[in-house]
Formats: C-alpha cells, sequence, structure tokens
C-alpha cells in the first residue's frame, strides 16, 4: 500500500503532515510502493485521475475542486473518513463518513516542544511564498513570519509557540485549532482554494469568519483581480516591470498595515468537546484500518509457510 499525497517541487507543511502523523500511527510495513493500494492521506487529493483499478483508501482527505469529483461507486474506493460534509455530499457517500480532516491525528502523536512563546504569527499558502513578499511584509507589521515551506516539525514548534496564528494556509488553522492555539483565517488570494476551508469548518462546526488579506504584491493583486494563481508568463513580467516598483513599495506597507489589523481580530477556536470528539472518532477509524492490515498481514504469513 503506498502512502499518496500531495508533492511538487515546493514543499508544503500541510501536505507533509502525511510523512509525520502516518508512520506514527501505523506499524514499520503497513506501507510500500505497491501502487495496485493507495493510502489517500491529508490535502484536498480526492481526484478522478488516480488509476481506476488503483484501490483507494481515504483516511481524512477531502474533495478541492482541483479535477472532477472522481466515481467513488465503482468499487475502488473505501472510505475511512473523510474532512467534511462537504465533501461528502459532492462525492455521494453518507455524512457518517465525515470526521474532520486528518492532521487532527496530530493530537494522538507525540510533538516537537514548542518555539520560544510568541504573540502572533502569520502563515501564507504555500504559493504566496513566490507571488508575494510576505517576508518583508511581516517584518514591517511586527509579526513573526512562519515559511510554509519550512519542515512540518519547525512549523509546529513555531505553532505551538505562538499566542495567536493568521493564516492563509488551511493547515495553518487546522493545526493551529488541533493544538488549541486561537486562530484567525484569512481568505486565500487564489479563489481556487477557498472551497476546502468551508468543508473543514463546518466538520467541527466553526461559522468560519474568513478576512480578506491584503496583496503584497503586484502579482499578488493580480491574482486576486483576475481569479487565478499569479503564477502565469504575464503576472511575472508585470511583478518584474519598473512601473511595478513603487506599485510594490505602496503595496507592501499597505499589506503590513493589513496584518496589524487581522492581528486585532476576534480569533476563533473549535469547542473542547469537539475537537476531542473528533480526534477519538479519528483515531479509532486508524486504529480499525491497522488492526486489519495486521490481520490480513498474517493470513498471509501463514500461508506462505
Amino acid at each position: 500500500m503506498k502512502l499518496t499525497y500531495f508533492q511538487c517541487k515546493i514543499p508544503n507543511f500541510g501536505d507533509d503532515l502525511n510523512a509525520y502523523i502516518w508512520p506514527r500511527l501505523l506499524e514499520e510495513g503497513f506501507f510500500d510502493d505497491d501502487e495496485r493500494e493507495l493510502f489517500v492521506g491529508i490535502g484536498s487529493i480526492i481526484y478522478d485521475s488516480y488509476p481506476r483499478e488503483a484501490y483507494k483508501i481515504v483516511a481524512g482527505s477531502g474533495y478541492g475542486g482541483y479535477t472532477d469529483p472522481p466515481d467513488v461507486h465503482d468499487g475502488f474506493w473505501e472510505f475511512v473518513f473523510v474532512r467534511g460534509p462537504r465533501s461528502a455530499d459532492i462525492l455521494k457517500i453518507p455524512r457518517d463518513r465525515v470526521i474532520t480532516d486528518g492532521a487532527v491525528l496530530l493530537r494522538a502523536v507525540e510533538l516537537p516542544p514548542p518555539a520560544p512563546e510568541t504573540s502572533v504569527i502569520f502563515i501564507p499558502h504555500f504559493q504566496s511564498l513566490d507571488r508575494g513578499n510576505w517576508k518583508e511584509t511581516c517584518a514591517l507589521a511586527g509579526i513573526r513570519f512562519v515559511d510554509p515551506s519550512s519542515d512540518v516539525e519547525t512549523v509546529l514548534s513555531e505553532i505551538q509557540g505562538a499566542r495567536l496564528v493568521i493564516t492563509e494556509s488551511m493547515h495553518g488553522a487546522i493545526v493551529a485549532d488541533a493544538l488549541r492555539t486561537p486562530w484567525v483565517a484569512v481568505t486565500p488570494i487564489a479563489k481556487v482554494h477557498r472551497f476546502k476551508w468551508t468543508d473543514w469548518a463546518e466538520s467541527l462546526d466553526v461559522p468560519l469568519r474568513a478576512h480578506k488579506l491584503f496583496p503584497s504584491t503586484m502579482r499578488e493583486a493580480w491574482s486576486a483581480l483576475s481569479g487565478g494563481q499569479g503564477t502565469g508568463h504575464r503576472s511575472r513580467s508585470l511583478d518584474r516591470s519598473p512601473v511595478a516598483r513603487p506599485f510594490n513599495l505602496a503595496l507592501k506597507q499597505a499589506a503590513a498595515r493589513g496584518l496589524q489589523r487581522l492581528a486585532e481580530q476576534e480569533p476563533q477556536l473549535s469547542a473542547d468537546t469537539t475537537i476531542a470528539r473528533a480526534t477519538e472518532r479519528a483515531v479509532a477509524a486508524v486504529e480499525a484500518i491497522r488492526l486489519r492490515h495486521l490481520k490480513v498481514r498474517k493470513a498471509a504469513q501463514t500461508m506462505s509457510r
């Protein structure tokens, strides 16, 4: 069974949580490189592009709208649990398969020690590292910048040590909520990343309040206005042009003031009882998978003797 999650050239701690959490919950030998069985883990990775005849075991994933919804009723999908009710409804699976995002399982594994106490941190979406200028913007605002492409342990430590997390990264909010650090959500500049926030928030009965994030560069402004991701040639050329330089400086200053205002917003956190119940259900669901795998492996070993 192959552990499956989104990976690209720019690391993203939200996706890399898969490599942190699952080996700590499932024994050595659970995963291999056999693509006939796919363990579809944390992320908006319920796609229609997986090989049809690969058996897909979904644990804590969600549908994100990045592809058309797959046909999950063809006999090659098993839903241990999904991220939220909107995923369940789109996929036409029972609502009792909804627990929450699989990152809630951080509450069931050993964590790195907290970073030295910090007042406020900001975590952008990992794609905003390229099109934005958030490190300098945070320095202007007096807010600690946390790079979402850092290793998982670093980001977990930063979130644990913070009084408040402002985040464009959905998993910044999910991890903060799991670790009981209050968070302020900002609407992702790229519209394509917004649906999944509501899917997750509804799983924990959180009435999501997402605030606008002021763009820090011309490319981000282009993305916000066009609805695109700001990764194309035209937006890159615009951002590098001499005309853009004074605008980029003004945008960075405005974005810094915007972050300061966000730090004054009332933060959110799911109810203690709700997150505890979601954790209990997720742990039980994963334990059932683990025990079934052990049973199958012991039966195979017995037959091979």
